[in-house]
């Protein structure tokens, strides 16, 4: 057999294990695994608080009804925002910055990682953190993957640009057709609990059409629900949460 063929055998032997290990973060998005072993990763913080967090915006047809909303309740809450929609409505991610809210960023486009290889992972987080930079003159340093599921490569990026990953603890399932303010609020309150940390849409750019109205309706039962339990709702750096420095 010759040197080249070696090589090749070699290289296709090796590419099962190259694949699991690349792939194996991606254990985390299973939720109930994630919120008893991976605390920080799960966003826990101090069980008298809760954490009210957004992905996919921000978008200047549903954003703004969500802080006005927060604004009325006197709610801050923390948004990952995508670089691309950023970059489309500066005006609006420095309203959100002006209003007190946390900003982190959840990638430049919405594409699974483990489907990225470590130059375009690198690439992705970088635009989009240095296009919030840009924006509101404050580098973000807190990421969520999109469908939350991280990967090897995207560890290795996150460390190098300083972003520090974090996904929740329970989730409204808004971004579907079949979502109502109902539902959302159902699923959210159903495995909240003190600590935890909420996942929100305040766009459908990603999702369903007109899916946010679900989340928009929900939000202020939500809020309801968790002073009703003692809890107090804000923003991850508030929260109790291990923030990066």
């Amino acid at each position: 057999m010759t040197t080249a063929r070696l090589v090749r055998t070699a290289a296709l032997a090796a590419l099962p294990a190259l694949v699991t290990a690349h792939a194996a973060p991606a254990l985390s998005t299973f939720g109930p695994l994630r919120n008893r072993a991976m605390t920080r990763l799960s966003g826990r913080g101090r069980p008298d608080r809760v954490a009210l967090t957004f992905d996919d915006g921000p978008d200047p047809l549903s954003t703004p009804l969500f802080l006005r909303l927060l604004a009325e309740r006197q709610v801050r809450a923390t948004f990952f925002m995508l670089g691309r929609e950023a970059r489309r409505s500066p005006g609006l991610v420095r309203e959100i910055a002006a209003a007190g809210h946390e900003i982190g960023i959840h990638g430049w486009l919405h594409r699974p990682l483990v489907l990225r290889g470590p130059r375009a992972t690198y690439d992705d987080f970088a635009r989009a953190r240095d296009t919030v930079a840009d924006i509101t003159g404050l580098r973000p340093t807190l990421f969520r993957p999109p469908y939350g599921v991280m990967s090897t490569a995207a560890h290795l990026a996150a460390h190098r640009l300083g972003l520090t990953p974090v996904l929740w603890t329970c989730w409204g399932e808004d971004w579907t057709t079949r979502a109502t303010p109902e539902t959302v609020h159902r699923t959210v309150t159903s495995d909240l609990d003190g600590g935890g940390t909420i996942l929100l849409h305040d766009s459908d750019c990603t999702s369903a059409p007109g899916a946010w109205r679900s989340a928009l309706g929900a939000l202020p039962r939500i809020l309801d629900t968790c002073e009703q339990r003692g809890y107090k709702v804000g923003r991850l750096r508030d929260h109790g949460w291990r923030h990066p420095a």
